[in-house]
């Protein structure tokens, strides 16, 4: 009886990619359940080879139009992907992120159709690849494309971390030498601004594991340690040491994170961080 080599063997057994394997088997439900989307899911999901394809293919539809077709930028994408496999790794990274802190996401296939804060968030990591490289021009296109389409304005040389959740993502907006980093969460309607007229480097440098609340304002070349909280509304104007609450106008300390991982509880409200043994000397 005659054997296959181990070498052919391996070479019949395709990587296995859990994640990409529950969101085809996500949206074959969906094609079940919604004939009228067959055609858009089969496109967008069924269709694609891998998980990155999907991804490039969705944004590509999304920032279509007539001056710079959908077929262009999904070329450009995948060129881009070819040269930054890393960007991989970020899209699930970022996919888990909303998976795991945003009540209203049921299923890993739900980022990738229809919410835009993921969409944005992927679009700017194409658009700073693209700046890095030398190709300012497609890069403040993308960005103009996303403030358009999405309601955002990442600048494309602004540096963010990956496992980032943008929440909602309407009305937000980071400048070019800003910093967010790892495992970060950001609701609508936040800036990460200057103040002012400076040049250079001016615009805030954000930890790890942060949560920033919705409408929250951070301005300037300051830093935001690891873990911090900070409160809807909260202007933001100096330096925040790590692991506290800040809140006000402008923010000042109002407590401890009140826990280790704030930016992945999302627990915005103060009355769960009231004990005395958690209140910050105020300033």
């Amino acid at each position: 009886m005659s054997q296959s080599h181990p070498d052919q063997r391996s070479a019949a057994v395709k990587p296995c990619d859990p994640v990409w394997s529950d969101v085809r088997a996500q949206a074959d439900a969906i094609v079940a359940e919604e004939p009228a989307l067959a055609g858009f899911i089969s496109t967008t999901i069924l269709n694609q080879p891998s998980l990155e394809e999907a991804v490039l293919f969705r944004l590509s539809q999304r920032l279509d139009q007539a001056d710079l077709p959908g077929g262009l930028i999904r070329q450009t994408f995948s060129r881009v992907l070819e040269s930054h496999p890393e960007l991989g790794e970020m899209f699930r990274a970022d996919l888990a992120a909303v998976v795991d802190r945003d009540p209203a996401c049921q299923r890993a296939i739900e980022p990738i159709l229809y919410f835009k804060g993921f969409h944005a968030l992927q679009t700017y990591r194409f658009a700073h690849a693209l700046w890095k490289a030398g190709r300012r021009d497609f890069a403040l296109y993308l960005q103009s494309q996303s403030s358009r389409v999405f309601g955002t304005d990442i600048h494309p040389n602004a540096q963010i971390g990956r496992g980032i959740m943008l929440d909602h993502a309407t009305g937000l907006v980071v400048g070019e030498t800003a910093v967010v980093g790892d495992q970060t969460s950001i609701l609508h309607s936040v800036t990460l601004g200057g103040s002012g007229k400076e040049s250079g480097d001016r615009h805030p440098k954000i930890g790890c594991g942060v949560m920033i609340g919705a409408g929250a304002k951070i301005l300037g070349n300051i830093s935001v340690g690891d873990c911090v909280r900070i409160a809807a509304g909260s202007v933001v104007l100096r330096d925040v040491e790590p692991r506290v609450t800040v809140a006000g106008v402008p923010a000042k300390v109002v407590g401890l994170a009140g826990c280790p991982e704030p930016a992945r509880a999302m627990n915005q409200l103060f009355g769960s961080i009231g004990s005395e043994t958690e209140t910050a000397a105020e300033e």
